[in-house]
């Protein structure tokens, strides 16, 4: 009997704890959607309206990290300038609450395959991305973005080669 009640409580406190956990999972998933809907639409004042005041983003090399407003205007740049087109291909998204530590937070992770076509001519380039976003009070605080930096350039027809050998 007394091991019918634990668990009766137990069940209850799951079911009643779940719902709202599950709610916000599903609000932040459809929040970075809204995000990247905003990026394949090539809009670079909604992709501001979803970040942060204080946003962080970080990558996709060692050392890169650029502020909210440094986004908005690279974004602006590259729309104007660079990018035909971007589609997040087969993207999928996962939730996760971090309790504790320097990740702690609500993040929203989105794997996806991203086909992105220059203008002028430049060519395409299909890339696997991994993005994971920190969303705090309905919006994007920080993102840690990776991706084959190299692999795109070799793609798009250039090759590396040691700075000495260039001279």
């Amino acid at each position: 009997m007394k091991n019918l009640i634990i668990l009766t409580a137990l069940t209850i406190g799951l079911f009643s704890c779940s719902p709202n956990n599950e709610k916000q999972h599903q609000e932040n998933i459809e929040l970075v959607k809204n995000y990247i809907h905003a990026v394949e639409s090539l809009n670079f004042e909604s992709m501001g309206n979803y970040l942060d005041t204080n946003y962080l983003g970080i990558g996709p090399s060692f050392g890169d990290s650029i502020g909210k407003m440094e986004a908005i205007e690279n974004w602006k740049y590259n729309v104007e300038n660079l990018y035909e087109t971007i589609k997040y291909n087969r993207s999928r998204f996962a939730s996760v609450t971090i309790p504790d530590g320097d990740g702690k937070g609500d993040w929203v992770a989105n794997w996806a395959e991203l086909e992105i076509v220059y203008k002028d001519s430049i060519g395409s380039a299909t890339i696997w991305a991994n993005t994971n976003y920190l969303i705090e009070n309905g919006k994007i605080k920080k993102s840690i973005t990776f991706y084959n930096e190299a692999d795109v350039l070799r793609q798009l027809g250039y090759v590396v080669v040691p700075e000495d050998w260039l001279e």
